[in-house]
């Protein structure tokens, strides 16, 4: 093997072999998943086992156990069967556990049996984010995405999926029994092992509609009207593809807009974010220790209430409101076509004729107000204004609180650009580490711990590109 660059004899014996941690550069970022780790307090924490037994066979320390789990998802090693075999041959995470290997059933009993320990490390990174001064600016964005679930679309019903499937093995045996009954009058038409076939589909067919009641009934018992059967927990999602929907769950983010870092997350299995925006920016200001956070949000989390408790929180919600209204759509006057005059309590209509207030109502649990100008009946511009023969405009009792939020959107052009821009990347990043099936894992509590193990894992990698590993290191240290 002339003029190559050649490699070392694998029999050749050395007088002083190499140490382990000379395969491990300075720069490696297995350093910082170590040095994180041997710096909490995995008893405070409340991981089991971090208080070994008096008596029994020896285990493993949960530290190891949550340092191989950090490096596997900061590597795209969710598996606990392909961390086993990793740990046998990596030696990256040879260095990292001291050699030691835990069997697979002892790694997935570690994720499923600390979850609630796993998200309170998750948070304690933050913590630390904060400790270093990261969060400079009271600026944060929220949103949420669907992540797909271990079930699949055919494994999850709901009313109008189950009469679908009922019609459609419906007209399968109809169909069948015509070619039966085409076999009865035309004996040497079809063979014998055709019929014998058709009966045995009709039959399975019919324990098919038997079980579809049966699951019927389930469904029409269920509080949301849905049953996924692989994950109990998961629910059909609708999502911004026309007539898609995705089986799985709702992922809510905070991500500060400033160095994108998910500040704080949830997963949720409600279908819509309208819910939302107070929990959020409540869970953000508390893990960035803001006094008065600007929360940005898409058009999902416009909520009255929502916004209402977000301004008694101290919290400055930035959210613009849905163009939903039906006026708009049949070429007609807007409810913001009309002005508000605060002091008299009226509206100027594009007539200028004063709308004034009629009375209250509870509408959907809120009090509205109801106003209308007296000048309708005559009015040149009716055509243009309403059908009826009042144009009524709606206001609700802290319609103020909405109409301060749009002034503050209004002096903020770039606001919807900097959400965008700010926590779409770490969905798009988090999707493309998890791959074609995003979670492994069933049931609401055990995808929340890996949904945190993916967080921690982001936050990671993000705070090493923003520090690097030698400086990072040595914040945890301090």
């Amino acid at each position: 093997m002339k003029r190559y660059v050649e490699g070392e004899n694998r029999h050749q014996a050395v007088l002083f072999p190499e140490r382990l941690d000379d395969y491990i550069g300075e720069d490696n970022p297995v350093r910082v998943v170590d040095a994180f780790v041997e710096e909490l307090n995995l008893q405070k924490l409340g991981f089991q086992r971090a208080e070994a037994a008096v008596t029994g066979r020896p285990g493993y320390h949960p530290a190891t156990l949550l340092k191989l789990y950090i490096y596997g998802y900061l590597n795209r090693i969710p598996s606990s069967r392909r961390l086993e075999r990793e740990s046998q041959r990596n030696i990256e995470l040879m260095w990292l556990t001291g050699r030691l290997s835990p069997d697979f059933k002892t790694i997935a009993d570690f994720r499923k049996d600390n979850g609630a320990a796993v998200q309170k490390v998750c948070a304690q990174f933050i913590a630390l984010c904060r400790q270093i001064g990261v969060f400079s600016k009271s600026l944060v964005a929220v949103d949420g995405s669907k992540f797909k679930a271990v079930n699949n679309t055919d494994k999850n019903f709901n009313p109008r999926k189950i009469q679908m499937r009922i019609e459609q093995v419906t007209k399968r045996v109809e169909r069948y029994l015509a070619e039966l009954d085409r076999a009865d009058r035309q004996a040497d038409a079809v063979p014998e092992a055709r019929v014998s076939h058709l009966r045995e589909r009709i039959a399975a067919a019919r324990k098919t509609l038997q079980w579809l009641d049966t699951m019927d009934e389930q469904v029409t018992s269920a509080p949301d009207g849905q049953v996924s059967l692989t994950d109990p927990d998961a629910r059909s999602m609708a999502t911004s593809g026309k007539g898609t929907a995705t089986v799985g769950y709702n992922i809510q983010t905070a991500v500060d807009t400033e160095h994108h870092l998910i500040v704080a997350h949830e997963v949720t299995n409600i279908g819509n974010d309208r819910c939302q925006l107070a929990p959020m920016a409540a869970k953000a200001k508390a893990a960035m220790g803001l006094d008065s956070p600007t929360v940005l949000a898409d058009r999902g989390y416009f909520n009255g209430p929502q916004i209402l408790e977000c301004e008694a929180q101290d919290m400055i919600p930035v959210v613009p409101k849905p163009m939903t209204s039906n006026a708009t759509a049949a070429g007609r006057f807007d409810k913001r076509d009309f002005t508000y005059q605060a002091d008299d309590d009226t509206f100027i209509c594009p007539a200028g004729e004063r709308a004034i207030f009629r009375f209250e109502s509870i509408e959907k649990g809120q009090k509205q107000r109801k106003y209308w100008s007296s000048a309708c009946p005559g009015c040149a511009l009716k055509a243009r204004c309403t059908t009826s023969a009042y144009r009524r405009i709606t206001r609700w009792e802290h319609e103020a609180v909405l109409d301060a939020m749009q002034a503050r959107l209004d002096r903020m052009p770039q606001a919807s650009r900097i959400r965008r821009r700010t926590v779409e990347h770490p969905f798009g990043t988090l999707k493309a580490w998890m791959g074609a099936t995003h979670f492994t894992t069933r049931t609401m509590p055990k995808v929340r711990t890996e949904m945190s193990f993916y967080v921690l894992a982001y936050n990671i990698k993000r705070m090493i590109g923003l520090m690097g590993v030698a400086s990072l290191i040595q914040a945890i240290r301090a």
